[in-house]
């Protein structure tokens, strides 16, 4: 099966070298699975993700996402806007726009059609059960809308991949099955790649694969 992402033997500190958070991670995702991050806070899943996205850059070691290797600041942009989806566990949407406008940025930032990108929004916003907020400012959205607003905003420009961190660790349990099962679903249905750092067992387990992280390190 062809990899969509191959992380090899990635390290990434902090504070001038100092921190060690990736200590020699590997990885391979293959194109359309569905992978769950497990481990406690502070083993490195964010970072992971963040170097998979070009977030970050790795200290050492070779990240390569839809064949391209992240190694430059063009390549990381063009990955981040036409190729990944980012999913951030406070939603990151900008308070005082409204939702449409914050879902339409992805949109504008590659000079996409704004009447081909309304009109994903449309069916997007249908799909995720917040269409009838669309012309609302965020700050006046529940938890539960604003995860909701912002899966839809990742999606907007179609990608190939799709990282989350931790997307339902701030809402409640309803909510929280409501956003699981659309990222699943959205993900099947579309043949999508999807890697979601997680501390729900339940959720992990509903994924097609669990890999578990310690320490910076990936767990054999």
């Amino acid at each position: 099966m062809e990899s969509h992402i191959i992380v090899r033997d990635a390290w990434k500190s902090f504070d001038g070298g100092r921190i060690e958070v990736l200590k020699g991670v590997t990885l391979e995702v293959a194109k359309g699975e569905v992978v769950a991050l497990c481990g406690t806070s502070g083993c490195g899943k964010s970072t992971l993700l963040n170097v998979i996205s070009g977030l970050e850059e790795v200290d050492r070691g070779v990240v390569t996402v839809a064949g391209s290797k992240v190694v430059d600041e063009s390549t990381r942009v063009d990955l981040l806007r036409r190729h990944i989806g980012y999913v951030f566990q406070m939603h990151h949407l900008m308070p005082d726009l409204t939702l449409e406008e914050n879902c339409m940025v992805p949109v504008i930032a590659i000079g996409g059609s704004r009447k081909d990108g309304i009109a994903r929004l449309a069916e997007l916003a249908e799909a995720t059960g917040v269409s009838h907020r669309l012309g609302q400012r965020v700050r006046e959205l529940s938890g539960g809308e604003r995860q909701r607003g912002a899966l839809v905003r990742s999606l907007m420009n179609d990608p190939e991949l799709l990282l989350c961190d931790e997307p339902t660790g701030a809402l409640d349990e309803s909510n929280r099955e409501k956003v699981f099962e659309l990222l699943l679903d959205l993900a099947r249905a579309r043949g999508r790649t999807l890697v979601m750092a997680t501390h729900d067992p339940d959720l992990a387990s509903r994924c097609d694969r669990v890999v578990r992280m310690r320490d910076g390190r990936i767990e054999p």
